[in-house]
């Protein structure tokens, strides 16, 4: 898959590769193969099995970092269980290849502690706060929804990054119902189902262990999802 990312992408954009593994044996061996496949970077969450001490997410990234890649950390505490705190960042960010972090703790006052700390890329997490994180300074978006929605996810970032607030938050409103999704257990099913309604690609079903939605929650996906295309169609 990283293979034909970097051949489709050919060279004008960067490619980067999720690398998550149960511990840094398993997360160096696939930041290896991503860089053997030509990818620019790797995101990568803590360790995904159990719970990690503090020591053992430091020695995660810093054997990560001697594959020599760019890394983006990903800060999910909801799913890992272990929260890189802003002073934790700061500690990985000593690390050469450590540049970004993506944040996904809901909490916006991270956007700004974290640079107050150390000089590296805070990346918008959650689609539902993208609006909110931009105007404190996050510098990206690393999402679910732009599948979905592309013309209309860098557009308002560009609105934003261009000082036009008022016409982001106006786009952001009609879309933010749809994008909470991305916050919800059931994101992955949602994020397909929506990119289906709108016609982008092929969303299609889940793998296990992931089902599929509930009867109620597949109506409310469909719902904001065409509340969201109607709007854009409209404008």
């Amino acid at each position: 898959m990283i293979q034909v990312a970097v051949e489709t992408v050919a060279g004008r954009g960067l490619v980067v590769a999720g690398v998550h593994g149960v511990g840094w044996h398993q997360a160096v061996q696939w930041a290896e193969y991503a860089k053997a496949d030509g990818a620019d970077g790797v995101l990568a969450l803590p360790p995904t099995i159990y719970r990690a001490s503090r020591s053992e997410v430091v020695e995660h990234y810093t054997r990560l970092n001697e594959v020599g890649l760019p890394i983006m950390l990903y800060n999910n505490p909801f799913d890992t269980k272990v929260d890189l705190v802003p002073d934790l960042v700061a500690e990985l960010a000593q690390l050469e290849n450590v540049v970004a972090i993506k944040e996904f703790t809901a909490d916006i006052r991270r956007v700004l502690e974290i640079k107050e700390l150390c000089d590296i890329d805070v990346i918008a997490g959650a689609d539902d706060l993208l609006f909110e994180s931009l105007v404190v300074g996050a510098t990206g978006w690393f999402a679910g929804y732009p599948n979905a929605f592309p013309k209309e996810a860098v557009e308002i970032y560009d609105l934003v990054t261009a000082g036009r607030i008022d016409e982001a938050r106006e786009l952001y409103t009609q879309l933010v119902p749809v994008f909470r999704w991305d916050s919800k257990t059931e994101f992955v099913q949602a994020i397909k189902l929506s990119i289906d309604i709108a016609g982008q690609s092929y969303g299609g079903p889940t793998r296990p262990p992931r089902g599929p939605l509930s009867a109620e929650h597949e109506a409310q996906v469909r719902r904001d999802t065409q509340k969201a295309l109607d709007h854009i169609a409209s404008r």
